[in-house]
């Protein structure tokens, strides 16, 4: 084999073929690297080689077609085999030399990300595996190639039909959508030759061992059934031609059923085994609060998809049978909008958006949209004038964790949010937060009610731009008095609201009124205004005073706490400015940010939780937050999420639940690579130019050399 193996490694290097598609590679992966990589500055890789895989088409035909053709048309085949050397090492030999010269490429390609690492942070895990993914796709259309080569003398007709076979496998997974939309038997086998599918699973950051095993099968079976046609013109001399053909059709049928069955099993094998997370954050994995709550499950949950199982968002799927793999009590189920378009009505009034769930419990069903399995943010590209979303996170796991925790619990948490007030709305990232916490929100005036409503786990009061009533104050109090929690987000008001102060008088807490300023200048952003407070370890701040976030804290109201606290409060300033603050009483004359006669020094809580002890042996529970710009959508994007995380922290430490799921978005971000136009260019002429023409005018000049020997 080696000797086979060297010969046909020089053949493609000493004639233009070899060097043309090592080029030919070259040029379209480092024409994408430049695009995606260089020119838009994107640190993943892996969109660069699954825009180049098309080229396989053309380029492995042109590698293949003579690598057996040729002997035949030449009959230097009848050589080979007469000789010693077993037709299954002539295959293997010819093959690896054609898997050679693609590796060689391939290994240059390798160094593009360490390119990429001089100018920012690279995923290199999920890189590399998308290579991995690329070579293996790539070796496997060389193994088709060579066994078309091996059914004609013809280079131009193996060519040929290796594009059409190829072109076949790349497009199998849209030709079974048309033959039928919701699969049936024959798509299932015309499925089993499905060369493109596996390779998505390493562009999408993992590692899948069942579509490694699928194309390393594909390859072997692929050789082996060109061994099978060679040896069947071998022994055509020697032996009866019907007993050779029995003989070889029943060793082609025992080696399909053999690749069928082994894949089949493979596949069987859960996914918690089978896929490794690639990504640089552990995107697709689910984490331990989930692992550990689904151990815990008790009531069987149907998670319906809505829409085919092959058009299914492949990241979704394999997030879901991870879910089957690690509960008994979870079935996952594709519903075809084609075969059965009401069937959302049983569970909502109007029809989901493809791709979306729906997840069934024994107490309750929830929705869970598609949409909002991703998180994205809108920019708005000033060329056209549009707006363009950008997917910046994927949150299934928090999503479907969330909603099975809600289908299965006993009873759902609400939380009332105040209206009559001139009060804000909140943002839909704050409501959505809220619906994936599985908490429910329902807007109430208390002049419609006798009192606070008795199922009421917290009651909310949202930037009130006018003054409470003595009645709404009675309420609350009540409420309060029966171990309530209130939650009071305030803003920036010239008016006085006398009343509103009355209620913070419940729990000494006053406001002056001014705005704070913050002088020292680590504790501010752009303005002394967008205060970023020291963060203090608390119940609301989890995840947050250890983790280095920051709390981004604009327009802020002067909350002054008692030097001594009154008898049965205690107070937990968790957000907190510098002692260099101060409040500026008279903001709306003033002229620039120093402080003047009347101001009021610092720190100022900008964070107060104050809890009340009862006669009963309750509590009640205040916490106050000096200003309610901070829970927007604007806010919050300035921090990468951490007021929407303080937001229902809050929220959630006044919840009495059976099991709290909190699972924050995991993030897609990374810093876009940084390099300038010139250095782009310069990587651009050697990726893209010089390496390639290198390639090709090397490959001329060998050849020419050769022709005139």
């Amino acid at each position: 084999m080696t000797a086979i193996y060297k010969k046909e490694l020089r053949s493609y290097f000493h004639s233009v073929t070899g060097w043309l598609f090592m080029a030919v590679t070259l040029f379209f992966v480092g024409l994408y690297f430049s695009v995606y990589n260089l020119q838009n500055s994107y640190p993943f890789f892996a969109y660069a080689v699954s825009g180049t895989t098309f080229i396989f088409m053309i380029s492995v035909p042109v590698l293949t077609m003579r690598i057996l053709a040729e002997e035949r048309h030449t009959r230097t085949d009848q050589l080979l085999l007469t000789s010693p050397v077993s037709v299954g090492s002539i295959v293997l030999g010819k093959y690896l030399a054609a898997a050679t010269v693609f590796a060689i490429p391939v290994a240059v390609i390798c160094l593009y990300p360490l390119i990429m690492n001089l100018y920012g942070t690279v995923p290199f895990g999920e890189t590399y595996t998308a290579i991995l993914g690329y070579l293996l796709f790539g070796l496997v259309c060389i193994a088709i190639g060579v066994f078309v080569s091996g059914w004609t003398e013809s280079q131009v007709t193996s060519a040929v039909l290796a594009f059409l076979v190829l072109f076949l496998g790349y497009l199998m997974p849209s030709l079974c959508s048309l033959i039928s939309p919701t699969g049936n038997l024959l798509t299932r086998v015309l499925g089993a030759y499905d060369i493109y599918t596996p390779f998505e699973a390493f562009t999408e950051g993992t590692l899948d061992l069942t579509a490694v095993f699928y194309d390393l099968t594909l390859i072997a079976l692929s050789l082996f059934l060109t061994t099978q046609v060679i040896q069947k013109r071998r022994y055509t001399v020697s032996v009866k031609q019907l007993r050779l053909g029995a003989y070889s059709g029943a060793t082609i049928l025992l080696a399909i059923v053999l690749a069928v069955v082994s894949n089949a099993l493979v596949k069987a094998i859960p996914s918690t085994l089978t896929a490794i997370d690639t990504t640089y954050n552990n995107v697709y994995t689910l984490g331990d609060q989930t692992k550990a709550y689904l151990k815990t499950l008790n009531d069987d949950v149907v998670i319906y998809v809505w829409g085919a199982e092959k058009d299914t968002d492949v990241t979704v799927k394999n997030t879901l049978s991870y879910y089957e793999d690690l509960s008994s009590r979870i079935t996952v189920k594709y519903v075809d909008p084609m075969v059965n378009p009401r069937f959302y009505a049983s569970y909502t009034s109007t029809a989901p958006a493809s791709g979306s769930l729906i997840i069934v419990g024994s107490k309750r069903n929830k929705v869970v949209a598609y949409d909002d399995l991703y998180e994205s943010t809108y920019s708005m590209d000033y060329a056209t004038y549009s707006y363009n979303t950008v997917v910046t996170g994927y949150d299934a796991e928090g999503q479907i964790t969330g909603a099975i925790n809600y289908v299965c619990s006993s009873d759902v948490p609400k939380v009332y949010m105040l209206s009559g007030h001139g009060e804000a709305e909140l943002d839909s990232g704050y409501t959505d937060a809220l619906a994936k916490g599985n908490i429910e929100y329902e807007t109430v005036n208390l002049m419609n009610c006798d009192a606070v409503p008795e199922d009421a786990a917290a009651v909310l009061l949202f930037a009130p731009s006018t003054d409470l009533s003595a009645d709404d104050v009675t309420k609350l109090t009540d409420y309060l008095d029966r171990g309530g929690k209130v939650t009071l987000c305030l803003k920036v008001n010239e008016e006085e609201q006398p009343y509103l102060a009355q209620l913070l008088d419940y729990m000494g807490i006053t406001v002056e009124s001014g705005i704070v300023v913050e002088q020292q200048g680590n504790g501010y952003y752009q303005s002394p205004l967008y205060i970023l407070p020291t963060i203090g370890s608390s119940v609301y701040t989890t995840e947050l005073y250890d983790s280095g976030y920051m709390i981004f804290a604009p327009y802020n109201v002067g909350l002054i706490l008692p030097e001594e606290a009154p008898e049965g409060i205690t107070y937990d300033s968790f957000l907190e400015t510098s002692e260099s603050a101060f409040l500026m009483t008279d903001y709306t004359t003033a002229t620039d940010y120093s402080m003047r006669d009347g101001d009021l020094p610092g720190p100022f809580p900008l964070g107060v939780e104050a809890v009340r002890s009862l006669e009963d042996g309750s509590t009640a529970t205040m916490v106050v937050y000096a200003n309610a710009s901070m829970f927007t959508r604007e806010a919050d994007q300035m921090v990468s999420g951490a007021n929407n995380r303080l937001f229902m922290n809050t929220l959630d430490s006044f919840i009495d639940r059976e099991v709290n799921i909190s699972i924050p978005v995991k993030s897609y971000d990374l810093d876009y690579l940084v390099l300038n136009s010139a250095t782009a260019l310069r990587w651009e002429i050697l990726t893209v130019v010089l390496v390639p023409v290198g390639l090709l005018a090397a490959g001329i000049v060998i050849w020419i050399r050769r022709r005139r020997k």
